[in-house]
């Protein structure tokens, strides 16, 4: 089954021309010519932009992300101000497992915080799988979402299993990860059964985006960089492989990115994704030749260059891009998210000069 213009997914992994699967972006992640590199923005739809704040007034987290008319446009707003070659949706990671059951909250100023953090088998028994109506609002908003933007193509997401893992044991955010490593290594089948329902309810959330039409789809192992490439491979890859293989005949490419993870990118790769997210700390070339000839990257400017004057910024750009030519395929963006403080013309002005310097003619095949 081949791709329409609406942006439902390509099943074959066979894009023609027009719409979302003949896109820049899309292209990149297939490794193929592209006319210019293409741009978005981890984080880009709300924090620094002042039309996402006004409408998020008053509006908790959780439930912005349960209101389809919301969040699609919260998700087309960076779309409109910036003219990013890509959109992503406008979620949490821990919405999935807000749907499973678990008692949680987004806090602002600190992140999920967990009501019952996890700590025996019946709390893993405890985390329900789930299907496509304890998430319809996604699924609506998705579908919203594809008409909407026509050839722009829609990235779904969702968190890995480490990551929602090192929530739920940790009740929260957590700088050292103590207690998640702590029963990582002390109650190791314990262990594995969380993550593998966690792998099982994030498939069927992506599966859900998916089957609604997104053209991509990013894994967030944010927290993955506190692992040495030992652990990750004992405890973690083959539950991300599991998500991510789970979504080979699904036609989209899948990204796979995580913080402070230089260290971890051949293995990361492993895991099955099509495109390797870098953060800031390694520079693109060092990154392609750990990953491998195979696989596209995305990044990786540091988000706090956006800060600094326009000239930093330029110079900080065109290096990128340059290291950048080094993979099969590159999609710029940043090593993490758009800070709040990030003021947005600075963001517009990086996707114009991106498309600009890295402008070429493509020849291809009609």
């Amino acid at each position: 089954m081949t791709t329409d213009t609406t942006g439902t997914a390509a099943r074959d992994g066979e894009s023609r021309r027009g719409g979302p699967a003949d896109s820049p972006f899309v292209r990149a992640c297939r490794r193929e010519p592209v006319p210019h590199t293409p741009v978005w923005f981890m984080r880009q739809a709300g924090r620094s932009l002042p039309e996402y704040r006004e409408i998020r007034a008053n509006v908790a987290m959780l439930e912005s992300c349960r209101r389809p008319e919301l969040v699609a446009e919260i998700t087309l707003q960076p779309v409109r101000r910036h003219g990013v070659d890509a959109a992503i949706l406008f979620s949490d990671i821990v919405v999935p497992v807000a749907a499973a059951g678990v008692d949680l909250d987004i806090v602002a100023g600190t992140g999920p915080v967990v009501a019952e953090p996890v700590r025996t088998a019946d709390d893993v028994e405890r985390i329900r799988r789930i299907t496509r109506d304890d998430v319809s609002y996604v699924d609506e908003a998705v579908r919203l979402l594809v008409a909407e933007l026509g050839d722009t193509p829609l990235i779904g997401f969702a968190g890995a299993p480490f990551t929602l893992a090192s929530y739920l044991v940790e009740g929260g955010p957590s700088r050292t990860h103590a207690k998640t490593k702590a029963l990582m290594y002390g109650e190791p089948e314990l262990w594995h059964a969380l993550c593998g329902r966690l792998a099982e309810v994030t498939l069927a959330f992506l599966r859900v985006q998916v089957d609604a039409g997104v053209s991509a789809v990013q894994l967030f192992d944010s927290w993955a960089g506190a692992l040495s490439e030992a652990d990750y491979r004992r405890y973690v890859l083959p539950h991300s492989t599991v998500v991510l293989s789970g979504l080979v005949d699904a036609g989209v490419p899948r990204i796979h990115f995580g913080v402070g993870t230089g260290e971890l990118l051949g293995a990361m790769g492993e895991a099955g994704a099509d495109v390797v997210g870098v953060d800031w700390r390694t520079p693109l070339d060092v990154a392609t030749r750990r990953i491998g000839p195979d696989k596209a990257v995305q990044g990786n400017l540091d988000p706090t260059v956006l800060l600094a004057p326009w000239p930093v910024v330029e110079a900080e750009v065109r290096r990128i891009l340059d290291q950048g030519r080094a993979a099969p395929g590159h999609v710029f963006n940043l090593g993490h998210g758009v800070l709040p403080e990030t003021d947005p013309d600075v963001l517009t002005r990086v996707v114009a000069l991106v498309h600009d310097l890295s402008a070429r003619p493509v020849e291809r095949a009609e």
